[in-house]
């Protein structure tokens, strides 16, 4: 809007509040990451953007199709993410009881309506394997490790502080397939775990850390420095305690002994890392040497994956389902073909149609780089507005009308509209829940309830 006289964004969100991975995606006990949402609300301001909250894009019968978009509009931005787990394909990991997507969890605690009834069992047992080294696992393992009592006091959901409390887990492994200098964590998720209060830290396998880390880039020096040091706390002294546990490589979910539906131990492949373990690109490959750890409940945090809108064939608009993005030139621009093998001179860019994060690139990086990577695409839809790129609707002109030309269609759909005032409504009424429990907020977890403020 800023590069772009005079031009119009509407933002279609399928959910009646906004902020997408800011609200549900990051760990409540760090409310700093979350500081963007005040230059998202900066930007909401402006009488040129238009917030279209509740309007899912499909075609069931209370969405609104995608192609019904764009006779009204110039360009269309795709920027949905990634609404799907990446799996192991192991046995028992469908039909044993325990077993959660980090993602689910998460979105859980956060507050996310699709899974704010997971209700997971954290009573069964001590144990507990996160399996998958990113910054989404060590999440997963502080929450359960933390305070109850502290986490009460961030936007958590209150269902989720109660189940907390009466959690019996003890002791966490958080596993990956390859080694250390390998894992994808980060420096302040590993810090913030090893100062946990009464939670202590198994050492890990020296071996995988080589004898002098002064080499090291920074980054990864920080890392192996803390984890040679190990937790403020003694293993002796604590109640609870975990591990990071590398070269494991998942290979079945095992029942419980006293329950055939209820999970008990899962079983790894020791695995060796090539050319060698101090190599930051090495492979993990396989040993065949099997062990079984016990473990009552288990979270698989391996990655995300995007895919396809609904209406993309319909309107010639490619997916590589194997990546999970959508073609692009890299600057955000949709191309016209996932075959990597035709000439430069044979892929076109489809005109008026960007992308940008996930959807783009992958699940990978944090917030601030995935802003960095919006910013680029809006870089590219303001050169090509200036240069006269061909856009949606080519010399014919579409109506220019964008929600306007849309929401005749959607309400008869059964859709309804909720407009940034709406969701400041919602979020005024948030606040004013939380105040009574000495919080920010206490979120909404079901649609029915945020629309229920408006009425």
């Amino acid at each position: 809007m800023s590069k772009i006289e005079d031009s119009v964004v509407d933002m279609y969100e399928h959910l009646p509040v906004p902020f997408g991975l800011v609200r549900f995606g990051v760990a409540p006990d760090h409310p700093e990451v979350k500081n963007c949402q005040d230059r998202f609300e900066e930007v909401a301001q402006s009488p040129n953007f238009n917030f279209i909250g509740n309007i899912s894009i499909g075609n069931d019968s209370r969405s609104v199709p995608l192609k019904s978009l764009l006779p009204h509009y110039d360009a269309i931005l795709f920027a949905y993410g990634a609404s799907r787990d990446r799996t192991l394909g192991i046995p028992g990991e469908d039909n044993i009881k325990g077993i959660y997507s980090a993602r689910a969890f998460v979105g859980w605690y956060n507050g996310l309506p699709e899974y704010a009834d997971l209700e997971p069992d954290l009573t069964s047992g001590e144990e507990a394997i996160v399996i998958g080294h990113g910054n989404v696992a060590l999440d997963v393992a502080r929450i359960l490790l933390q305070d109850p009592g502290a986490l009460s006091q961030t936007d958590i959901t209150g269902q989720a502080v109660e189940t907390l409390r009466k959690s019996r887990i003890k002791r966490i492994r958080v596993v990956g397939r390859r080694g250390p200098l390998q894992a994808a964590f980060t420096i302040k998720e590993v810090r913030e775990l090893m100062k946990l209060s009464s939670v202590g830290f198994h050492p890990v396998d020296l071996t995988l850390i080589p004898e002098d880390i002064s080499t090291l880039p920074r980054a990864p020096r920080r890392i192996m420095e803390i984890l040679k040091k190990g937790s403020l706390e003694s293993l002796q002294s604590t109640s609870k305690s975990w591990s990071l546990d590398f070269c494991l490589s998942p290979k079945s979910f095992n029942v419980s002994t006293a329950s055939s539906s209820q999970l008990g131990s899962i079983s790894f492949e020791k695995t060796s890392l090539l050319p060698n373990p101090f190599d930051n690109t090495a492979k993990a490959e396989g040993t065949s040497q099997i062990i079984d750890v016990p473990s009552s409940i288990a979270f698989r945090s391996i990655g995300y994956k995007s895919e396809a809108l609904p209406g993309f064939e319909e309107l010639g608009v490619p997916f590589n389902n194997h990546r999970g993005v959508i073609p692009n030139d890299q600057l955000g621009r949709v191309l016209n073909n996932n075959d990597s093998s035709l000439s430069p001179e044979a892929v076109k860019h489809l005109p008026g149609m960007y992308c940008a994060g996930w959807v783009k690139r992958g699940p990978t990086g944090v917030i601030a780089s995935t802003m960095q990577d919006a910013f680029s695409t809006a870089d590219a839809i303001t050169d090509d507005w200036y240069s006269h790129a061909p856009f949606l609707n080519g010399g014919n002109g579409g109506s220019g009308l964008g929600w306007d030309g849309v929401k005749d269609e959607a309400a008869e759909r059964g859709c309804r509209r909720v407009s940034w005032s709406d969701w400041q409504r919602i979020d005024a009424a948030e606040k004013k829940r939380g105040q009574g429990k000495g919080k920010e907020r206490e979120k909404f977890t079901n649609i029915e309830d945020m629309l229920a403020v408006l009425d």
